[in-house]
């Protein structure tokens, strides 16, 4: 029981970590990727299907992303999907490309991105912190319960705290190294 506990603490906690990974992803640093339009739909027949799946995504360069729809009719109805995104990014159609230059970022705007990566991390931390908890009410359950011994369910919540102070220090590393890449011109 204590290290089903455990290993679905370490699980969920991983789970943070992954879909951490994947927000920090979406923040446009100074260069172009192409995972910052993965999170862009696209109306394909009356369905809302996700950009990767109706168009070929590329990179131009290192300031430019190129989305080619597969299909020609799509090229306007993807355009005005990436125009009307959160990216704040005018789209050039050049033909059948669909070009999206990405300026370069401004020392204020890296400083907010910088803050709003801080906010993630502090919320991944929060959302560890849950699962310790958690973890830690269903030992003392399982003590209150009759389940485990005193100095078992002790040393399962110091297991829990060594993997919650794992897991944190993990959020500072990605943090700080998201932070040190925005701040680099």
């Amino acid at each position: 029981m204590i290290s089903e506990i455990k290993n679905t603490a370490e699980h969920k906690m991983k789970r943070t970590i992954e879909t951490l990974v994947g927000d920090l992803g979406k923040v446009r640093t100074g260069r172009a990727h192409t995972g910052i339009v993965d999170h862009i739909h696209v109306d394909y027949y009356g369905t809302q299907t996700p950009i990767g799946q109706v168009a070929n995504i590329t990179l131009a360069d290192s300031r430019t992303i190129a989305v080619q729809p597969w299909e020609k009719k799509m090229v306007p109805i993807v355009e005005r999907a990436l125009r009307d995104s959160d990216l704040g990014i005018n789209p050039n159609t050049q033909g059948d490309v669909i070009r999206l230059p990405l300026p370069a970022l401004t020392e204020e705007r890296r400083r907010d991105l910088a803050k709003m990566v801080r906010h993630e991390g502090e919320n991944a931390k929060v959302a560890v912190r849950n699962v310790r908890r958690d973890a830690n009410e269903h030992l003392k359950k399982m003590l209150k319960d009759h389940e485990v011994a005193e100095d078992e369910e002790r040393r399962a919540q110091e297991d829990v705290q060594k993997l919650t102070d794992k897991f944190i220090a993990e959020i500072d590393k990605l943090i700080a190294a998201k932070e040190a890449e925005l701040m680099t011109i």
